[in-house]
Order: C-alpha cells, then structure tokens, then sequence
C-alpha cells in the first residue's frame, strides 16, 4: 500500500540486487576500471586487490564486473574463502569444470591438472581468472597457496589472474610480513569509499525513478538526514529510506522530512548515536551536571600545584612531503600504469570490452571505433579545463614517462590518478612533471564525419548546429538547413577562440572534441579539489 501512496511500481530500495537500479558513482566507476583491467584489458597478470565498507557496493560491482566479460574469458568464483589449501584449489578446479577425480586431496594432483588446463587455454587465446570474494576471511595459508598459483606461467605471461575482493581488513591482513611476497604482486589497488551528500541524492533519486516515481518525496533536510545517518553506505540508504517510506505512509505525509528519516533509522539501526541520545538523554544531561557539580568542588579545594617548568622550544616543523617527487619516482617503476589509465578513461565512458580494448584505444587512432574518437595534442592547464572532461596526461621527469587520469582542477590544486592511486597535486606540482602533452578520447555521434567546412551538409552539420545553441544560449539555434554556410562558420569561428584552438572555421578533431564537451553526457571533471 505504501507504494501506491507514492506511486511507486515496486520497491526501489529493495537491498537484493538489481541490474536495473545499479547506479554507479564516479568512485564505483574507477573501482569497475580496476575490476576490468585485472580481467584482461592489458593486465599482466598478478592480483587485483578491491576493498570497501560493508555495504558500499562490492559485490553489486562483482555481478557487473561478470555480465561484462569479454567471451574469451573463464572464471573460477570463490565466494566462501574459508577453505583449507586444498579445499581452495579443488574449488577453483570445480569453478573452472576441470576433472580431478582421483585427485582430490593431493595439491600436486590438482595444481599439475589446473596448469594443464591453464596452458591449453593460453594456446586457445583464453583468458582465466581467479576472483574471491569475502578475502579477507582467507588463512594465511591460503593466501599463500593462491600466491602460488600465480607461479603458473609461460616465459611471457602469467596463465591465472586474481582478483581479491574483501572489507578493509583484507588490507591489513596483507600488510604481514609473512605475506609481503603476495603484496608486492598486487599490481592495482583500490578502495572503495561510501557516497558523499551529492551522490547519495543522486542515488535516491535514480532509485525512485525507476520504481516509477514522478516527484521525489524526501525533502532537502530528509535527503541530507539520510546521508548523515547512513554515511552513505549504499545498504544503509537503502534500509533507512524504505523504512521512512512506509512511516511517511502510515502517517499519510507526502513529504518525508528530517523527523521521519531519524524516526527510520532509530527503528532500524539502533546502535546509532542518536538512538541512545534520544532515550537517554536527560538521564545523561543529569549526570553531566552532577559531575560538573563535583569537578567544580574539587578545583575549588585543590592543593596549589608548583609552577611548570619552562616549555621545551617548539620543535622545528617537517618540511611538507614532495608530491611532485613522490609521484615522479615512481614514473616507468609500475608495469602497466599507462594501460590503467586509459582503462580509466574507458570506463568513464561506459566502454565496453565489446566496443574496443584498451590495447586499441591506447594507439590514439582518431576513430578508435564508430562513435568514439580519439585526440593527442599539447595544451594548458586552462585549456583543458574549459574541456571539462577527463584527459589523459603525459608525465615526464628525469628521462621517466608515465600516464596519469586527469580527474579534476580546482583553483590552486589538481586531482590526478596514476596507477590506480589518486594523487592532489599543486599547479606547480604538476608544472614539474607535465609539459603540455594530453590525450583524450570521447563519444559523438557515428554519423559525425572528421571533418567539416564551409559548403557541406548533412546531419553532421545538423550536428555542430545543435552543439553550438548549447554554446550560444539559443534554444533555436540548432534548426534550420543543415548547411555549412558563412554565419555556422562564424559561429564555429567564435568557438575556437573561446577554447583556445586555431579559428579557422572548420571542423576538425580539436573542435570536435570542443563541440562534444558541450553535451551533458558523460564524465566531467571535478571542480572542488582540495
């Protein structure tokens, strides 16, 4: 009943998973990126290691990570880890259909019948990979067992790639010494972080959208109660809003405010602050009071203590950690951190291993494929700024080079990714190790031709007409022939000179890109870098 009060088809805050409300936030986005390069999209094999909060999203971006495989890809999926060594190995051969009658219970057996297996699916062109869930949960032991299995290869290539998925925990746990061997395999690392306020409202919003819903019924303080007391914890929100929907309808409000969502989340997380403040507050303001009352006393009747020595001097401040440095070190030190980047762009893009690899897209040819075209070229901070879309960076320093993400410019800072770690960098920072040199790739229409100029016509023309009335402010901008005439040529003209590029009036890579950034699909870039 409550969800025809909200004229709601179904739940939408239903905690088993869902393809259809799957709502990816730019920390899930990257994390999917990390996910897809330990598949294959260049990795060189090794372990993927993705961590996160209960609740925040691990296993929803699993299911993902297996409806996007290319079809060259076997999966081993462990999703109870705690297995002896054995019971572990006998489970990837199961996972992976292999017959190991007959050798059950000898790790040589299984480990020489999964290498066979290994080595076949090489020369057939196949890929295998190892994902375990709940990580953290596995015995040193096992982990040193599934270390192991990546000594499986042949003089070029790891047959076997894992990924560890797990709770913070997981990290920890490789941080014993007795497993530094495994650590130092770990070629991409990420965690996954909870949503912030921005992001949890889109989340309640997509939710509710596709339950159906018309007109959003949270308020602005619901929304940011429901941030505040789920802290943004995607399972949280989830319990939190479906039970202030049902209290809403109980007491037939069509808003749900501040009152109803801490109303929700005393009822269903009751070891929450608030809770405890709520039903015990005046008898803890009583006993605050007594005790201020007997502290009050006390000092009052004091004995007089001597006078304090005098103050050792201030020790002399740490001079602030060079992150230009840090970052520069480790320049050509990371195998494959330039395929992460573009595997970061990618996902950004929603690019599928079906529409392109990465190997594809790091040639920067100026269509990588219909519908998505690429660009080098050499810019300024602020040109690329006005972009406002993320880029690809070409780092240099001391004969290094190496790829980073460009995900954000603030005022003074920049937000910069380079083999799966977020680094904030300075503009000087950057300065040192940035000459100019960028690469980018982007979405458009597939019927958008290279190149357009003064005379042609068509629906690319139609095309650049609709960009530029973005451009202009003009609604009606965008109709009318689709013809290359002198007035669109001066348009593009102004639009050139707005972004920096040469005004030459035509259409070329540099202003198509200019063009497509005008859309508001797609990634942008961040703006509040701190």
């Amino acid at each position: 009943m409550h969800l025809e009060h909200y004229g709601l088809k179904e739940s939408p805050f239903s905690i088993t998973p869902d393809p259809r409300y799957v709502f990816l936030s730019e920390r899930h986005r990257d994390a999917l990126a990390h996910l897809l390069y330990g598949i294959g999209k260049g990795g060189s094999g090794g372990f993927v290691q993705l961590t996160g909060e209960v609740g925040t999203g691990k296993t929803t971006l699993c299911r993902l990570l297996l409806e996007q495989l290319p079809e060259n890809t076997r999966v081993a999926l462990v999703l109870n880890p705690r297995l002896t060594p054995v019971e572990l190995v006998e489970t990837v051969c199961e996972e992976l259909k292999l017959d190991i009658d007959g050798r059950r219970g000898s790790i040589k057996g299984l480990v020489d019948t999964l290498n066979t297996f290994l080595l076949d699916a090489y020369a057939q062109g196949l890929r295998v990979v190892l994902i375990v869930d709940e990580a953290q949960q596995l015995s040193v032991d096992a982990l040193e067992q599934v270390r192991l299995l990546t000594n499986l290869e042949t003089p070029t290539q790891k047959l076997l790639q894992i990924i560890l998925l797990g709770q913070p925990e997981l990290r920890t746990l490789l941080e014993r010494q007795d497993l530094r061997q495994l650590a130092q395999r770990i070629t991409a690392r990420y965690h996954l972080t909870p949503l912030d306020a921005d992001e949890c409202e889109a989340y309640v919003r997509h939710r509710m959208a596709v339950a159906g819903s018309r007109k959003l019924p949270f308020t602005r303080l619901g929304l940011r109660a429901l941030y505040q007391r789920s802290g943004g914890v995607p399972r949280l929100i989830n319990i939190i809003a479906d039970r202030a929907l049902m209290a809403g309808f109980a007491r037939e409000t069509e808003a749900i405010g501040e009152r109803l969502v801490d109303l929700a989340a005393d009822e269903t997380l009751p070891g929450h602050t608030r809770y405890y403040l709520r039903r015990y507050g005046r008898w803890a303001a009583l006993a605050l009071i007594v005790a201020a009352g007997a502290f009050a006393t006390w000092w009052m009747t004091r004995p007089k203590p001597a006078p304090p020595p005098e103050p050792p001097p201030a020790p002399v401040a740490e001079p602030a950690p060079d992150r230009a440095a840090t970052l520069a070190d480790a320049l050509g030190a990371i195998d494959g951190a330039d395929l992460m980047a573009w595997t970061q762009l990618l996902a950004r893009w929603q690019v599928s291993s079906n529409e392109a690899s990465v190997a594809d897209a790091a040639r920067c040819q100026p269509q990588v494929f219909p519908g998505f075209d690429c660009l080098r070229g050499h810019a300024t901070l602020d040109q690329l700024a006005r972009f406002d879309r993320p880029l690809i960076l070409e780092l240099e320093s001391g004969g290094r080079k190496g790829l980073g993400l460009l995900r954000g410019i603030g005022a003074d800072k920049v937000q910069l990714d380079f083999a799966g770690v977020s680094h904030t960098l300075t503009r000087d920072e950057l300065a040192r190790i940035w000459q100019g040199g960028f690469a980018v790739a982007w979405r458009l229409p597939d019927d958008v031709p290279a190149r357009l100029k003064l005379g042609d016509s068509g629906t690319g023309v139609g095309w650049v007409k609709r960009q530029l009335a973005r451009h202009d402010g003009h609604a009606d901008a965008g109709f009318g022939p689709a013809t290359y005439d002198a007035a669109l040529e001066e348009r593009v003209r102004k639009l050139q000179t707005a972004y920096g590029l040469n005004a030459d009036g035509i259409v070329g890579p540099e202003t198509l890109f200019a063009l497509a950034a005008l859309a508001p699909e797609g990634p942008h870039l961040a703006r509040n870098v701190e």
